[in-house]
């Protein structure tokens, strides 16, 4: 299940791989493998500004210009796909696909055939979708907790018309609780748990909007939905600036080369100065701005926004609903004689002023480099009030990328490639509570889908009939007759797909998987009422595949309780309260002092070739490969230090 990422040595020879979470997989579902330990080579290196820049484990240890190689645990040979991941001082994380992705699996799995080489060459024989195409756009929403997510959320279904009052965030007193926070424990606490998709019809537009946890303990799953997304928006609390989750989750955006679009929110409350924030962005990130509206006061005194495109002043007013309808708006253009007279005289000066500024500072915005993601449009609002949600919403609608195209076995696949392509990016379990199902979220990568179609599972190349596609909004469900590149479907999923899994007709498809994450925490897992078993094992199984914990079990028979490892305690907190209300098994969680875990290159083999260990307790995971648990980052380092003078010792 949870596999950790794997370097290689300087040396010539691949020591090591980026491995698989199910040993039959050749070549599909495929997950990064954050933390390793390779007995025949000291190259353990910890790059500390990587690691506080993203804090998921996904780079632990890197060493700048490493070529990486992932392959699959299988009785066949492995197949490897090249992936080449570069750091540099100056631009951070790039993740470069230089082409030697689709050579390099072309050479290692035979000579691919002209249909599958050649994917042009077919569309002739198939009905365009460009036109379906042009309507979709996919986003997700990034930010710190608190910053206001899931209410910008809220406030961008009721513009867009898929709402028509907003819910509250707050655990208390609320007569409606937000849409994409359906868990009863999300409503419980005010906080988002899990990751979700609305789609929604708005302008002549089809918006997937992909909500997603806020806390760094959901990172993982976070980051799975930005692997589904084609555009990016970051919510800043304007009166704290950029905060650590931001600028981790900013770094993976940038990774994926999205668009990144910022709001700041809260201006209703004291905010720092606009230009600081955004050159906070510009500092931090390196990444230029362009602010699309200015705000006009701030806290008690914010009271519109100047849209600089066009150069209207948007004017808001409060109302008694607490921004559970639309705001009231008046738009004047800024050369109106009569707007001295509407906006304070302090606050029309000010505003002149910083217009002038800002005519001088910013080049005229280029929608291209919004596209490539070396420039991000800057909105300025308050999402608890309304106040510039709907400008925000018409502005991103007019910037995004449409759905765009992915990598894959056979090179890129474009949205209007001919045949169906799509991959898993979630799995969740008890979305309906009256029937205990289990739902796969897809996104769709090309061509068309439609109810009731065959499609091929690339892990295991079985057939499978899309008999109840579903088209997702938070908990609610409606039937899915069709769909295009940038869709998220929702597929009924009895134990047949894995988070990472691509679905295909036509000639193969295989997309890379998607990371699982190095845990830092760990616990003993007892049932405290053995005659529910069956429950138990249900419940733990669902929640593991759903990539909620990962399960990790001792080689010492006697001991059956099975270990759970997770990045934060939230996890765990959550995995404890939905075996109780979704499973009706009450559990117990102990406690382990270990801090670090790090799979084995090599597995057995390379573990009893390394002899006795110390300091480090050895388990297995859920497909039998050796683990290794640490307490701290010393014991891993000494461990490694001692292994290649061939000490044997105790550090």
């Amino acid at each position: 299940m949870a596999t950790l990422l794997s370097m290689r040595s300087p040396s010539p020879s691949p020591l090591s791989t980026l491995t698989s979470c199910n040993p039959n997989i050749t070549n599909n579902a495929l997950v990064y493998k954050p933390k390793f330990l390779n007995f025949e080579s000291s190259s353990f290196i910890s790059n500390k500004k990587i690691i506080n820049a993203l804090q998921f484990g996904l780079l632990n240890c890197i060493q700048r210009n490493v070529s990486l190689n992932r392959a699959a645990l299988s009785p066949s040979p492995a197949i490897e796909e090249n992936i080449h991941i570069k750091i540099s001082t100056e631009n951070g994380l790039r993740l470069t696909e230089n082409g030697s992705l689709r050579q390099t699996i072309e050479e290692q799995d035979g000579e691919a055939t002209e249909e599958e080489s050649s994917v042009e060459g077919t569309e002739g024989n198939f009905p365009s979708f460009k036109d379906k195409i042009s309507r979709r756009r996919n986003f997700a929403i990034i930010s710190h907790p608190d910053a206001g997510k899931t209410t910008l959320t809220e406030k961008l279904l009721l513009y867009g018309g898929a709402i028509h009052e907003a819910g509250a965030v707050k655990a208390r007193r609320a007569a409606r609780h937000a849409t994409s926070d359906w868990m009863e424990l999300e409503k419980q606490r005010g906080i988002s748990i899990t990751s979700t998709a609305m789609v929604f019809e708005t302008k002549g537009f089809q918006i997937t909007l992909l909500d997603t946890p806020g806390h760094q303990d959901f990172g993982e799953d976070t980051f799975r939905t930005l692997a589904a997304a084609d555009n990016a928006v970051m919510l800043v609390d304007a009166g704290k600036g950029l905060e650590p989750q931001t600028k981790k989750l900013f770094e993976v955006c940038r990774m994926r080369k999205l668009p990144v679009f910022t709001f700041m929110n809260k201006m209703d409350r004291p905010a720092l100065e606009p230009l600081e924030l955004l050159d906070q962005i510009e500092q931090e990130f390196g990444l230029a701005t362009y602010p699309v509206s200015w705000p006009i006061g701030s806290g008690d005194r914010f009271i519109g926004l100047y849209h600089i495109p066009s150069k209207n002043v948007h004017l808001f007013q409060k109302d008694s609903k607490h921004g559970s309808k639309e705001a009231s708006v008046k738009i004047v253009p800024f050369g109106d004689s009569t707007l001295n007279t509407i906006i304070p005289s302090d606050l029309y000066k000010q505003l002149k002023d910083e217009i002038e500024l800002i005519e001088g500072l910013f080049p005229p915005m280029d929608v291209a480099k919004i596209n490539s993601g070396d420039l991000s449009p800057v909105f300025f609002g308050s999402a608890m009030n309304n106040f510039g949600v709907e400008l925000f919403l018409d502005s991103f609608l007019q910037y995004a990328v449409q759905p765009g195209a992915h990598e894959s076995n056979i090179g890129q696949i474009l949205p209007d490639y001919p045949h169906f392509t799509g991959f898993v990016f979630k799995l969740q379990a008890n979305m309906d509570p009256k029937h205990r199902d289990k739902v796969a979220f897809v996104r769709v990568c090309s061509g068309q889908f439609s109810k009731g179609m065959k499609v091929q599972l690339a892990r295991t190349g079985k057939t499978i009939t899309l008999t109840r596609p579903q088209k997702l909004f938070a908990q609610s469900r409606a039937t899915m007759e069709v769909g295009f590149a940038g869709d998220v479907i929702g597929l009924n999923n009895p134990n047949t797909f894995c988070i990472g899994d691509s679905v295909y007709t036509g000639p193969r498809v295989s997309f890379p998987g998607i990371p699982s994450f190095s845990p830092d925490i760990f616990c003993n897992l007892r049932n405290t009422n053995p005659s529910k078993y069956k429950q138990f094992q249900k419940g733990l199984h669902e929640l593991v595949g759903e990539g909620a914990v990962q399960v990790l079990y001792s080689v010492v028979s006697a001991k059956t309780d099975p270990i759970l490892a997770a990045i934060g305690q939230l996890q765990f907190e959550v995995f404890e309260y939905r075996m109780a209300h979704e499973y009706g098994v009450e559990i117990n969680l102990e406690p382990l002092g270990f801090t670090v875990a790090r799979w084995v290159a090599g597995g057995w083999p390379a573990l009893e070739k390394a002899g006795k260990l110390y300091n480090c307790v050895t388990v297995k995971d859920m497909w039998e490969r050796p683990v290794l648990l640490f307490r701290n980052e010393w014991n891993v380092s000494q461990l490694m230090t001692n292994k290649s003078k061939g000490d044997q010792r105790t550090p």
